[in-house]
């Protein structure tokens, strides 16, 4: 259907790319309130400074932090710009997942999976923890789906058990010998537990490709990270040393989820062909 005609292709362009922005807009939401505590189900959308409560001119996605170029119409605070990163993203996947599914079943299925992996993401890169309600939701989301492989049910279920259960089982193994060397936690819980469920949707192949690269891309955000974190502490101290008594962010802790939420979602996109060409060297 994509490919009839072009402007087709151009009009499911764009009702794909502002559904994956309104839903990144969203999922930014949530993922704030449920940082800081708030109730997710009532109350309007505010200013995070200010409080103030936001007009629809104010929750336009993308526009809205553009025009007002990144700064809260009332109270004049920065906005992050992890509003805009997150709802240009989110745009930008759900584009490729049309481009990859088509409009079918399996765009929605995997839709829903990225919107919920970017609440993960979101949650532990802020407060370094993957709240289990959201791998509650990917459970359910994947049993929601699980008629629509009515002809091919049971090798699609050995499948998805197998890439749940072997690589999150590797990890725990991993991670306790690891526990006991070092002498303190070496992957959080969360971290396996989402492996499980992301091996729920990718299968074994696909999820142990997903590991390898999620650990790749760990490494490049602890770096970033590291990088940001020591450029703000020069903005605030200059050359001088820290203040006794002052409190540093631990360096070495690196929220996992941000980096398994991207690899799963392009293991989504390319996943299956890349393991699909390396087993056909052999």
């Amino acid at each position: 259907m994509l490919f009839i005609d072009r402007w087709i292709t151009a009009y499911l362009a764009v009702i794909a790319a502002i559904i994956g922005a309104a839903g990144g807009s969203f999922i930014n939401c949530l993922a704030w309130r449920t940082v800081h505590r708030e109730k997710i189900t009532s109350g309007r959308s505010h200013c995070t400074r200010c409080g103030h409560l936001l007009g629809v001119l104010d929750l336009v996605p993308v526009f809205s932090w553009v025009f007002l170029r990144g700064r809260c119409r009332y109270c004049k605070g920065k906005i992050s710009p992890r509003y805009l990163a997150a709802e240009l993203l989110m745009a930008g996947v759900s584009l490729c997942l049309l481009f990859r599914f088509d409009v079918s079943l399996p765009y929605l299925y995997y839709l829903g999976f990225s919107f919920l992996l970017l609440a993960v993401g979101l949650v532990d890169l802020e407060s370094f923890q993957i709240p289990d309600r959201f791998q509650a939701a990917l459970i359910l989301w994947w049993c929601l789906f699980l008629p629509t492989h009515r002809g091919e049910l049971v090798p699609y279920l050995a499948d998805s058990l197998a890439g749940a259960v072997f690589i999150s089982g590797g990890l725990l193994g991993i991670s306790m010998v690891f526990d006991r060397i070092l002498g303190k936690d070496s992957l959080g819980g969360g971290d396996i537990k989402l492996f499980f469920v992301t091996g729920l949707y990718l299968g074994a192949a696909v999820n142990l490709l997903n590991l390898i690269v999620s650990c790749l891309l760990g490494l490049l955000l602890g770096l970033a990270l590291s990088r940001m974190a020591n450029h703000s502490e020069n903005e605030e101290n200059g050359e001088n040393k820290a203040q006794p008594g002052t409190e540093k962010r631990d360096s070495g802790q690196i929220p996992f989820g941000p980096a398994i939420a991207l690899s799963s979602v392009l293991c989504v996109l390319i996943g299956r062909q890349l393991t699909g060409w390396y087993m056909s060297l052999f």
